[in-house]
């Protein structure tokens, strides 16, 4: 990947995307490492593909916001049809690289460490209220 220079100064970032810049360069590369849809290529007229952070951020747009593909076009210059290929191949990709830790179903140990940090933050029957959402 190539050198660029950040849109936002590092504190407007985390508010901007509710994430520090480094958590999304690391799920960025991550994604990159996984499929090579994500990284930058020079297509057949010699023109660069955009780059993948407009990709990610297409994707985190469409996710976070529920937005729609075509509502990425001004932002992220992905067309319709970009953005929804965009975000069908990012959700694959996190699905491998963090499911096994990250998308399964807590256990004894992790319950009691979740419930541990939610009546630290006020939230003393969190569990109960994510499982009802199902």
């Amino acid at each position: 990947m190539g050198f660029h220079s950040p849109r936002y100064p590092a504190h407007n970032f985390r508010r901007r995307f509710q994430m520090r810049g480094e958590l999304f360069e690391s799920i960025l590369n991550a994604v990159i490492n996984h499929d090579h849809y994500f990284a930058r290529k020079i297509d057949v007229v010699g023109q660069q593909s955009i780059l993948p952070h407009q990709k990610l951020t297409s994707a985190f747009q469409m996710l976070a916001n529920e937005c729609s593909a075509d509502s990425t076009d001004e932002y992220c210059r992905l067309v319709e049809i970009t953005a929804t290929e965009n975000l069908k191949r990012f959700c694959k990709a996190i699905e491998v690289i963090y499911g096994a830790t990250y998308l399964r179903k807590p256990n004894g140990e992790n319950l009691k460490r979740l419930l541990r940090k939610a009546e630290k933050r006020g939230f003393p029957s969190m569990i109960r209220s994510l499982d009802c959402m199902h």
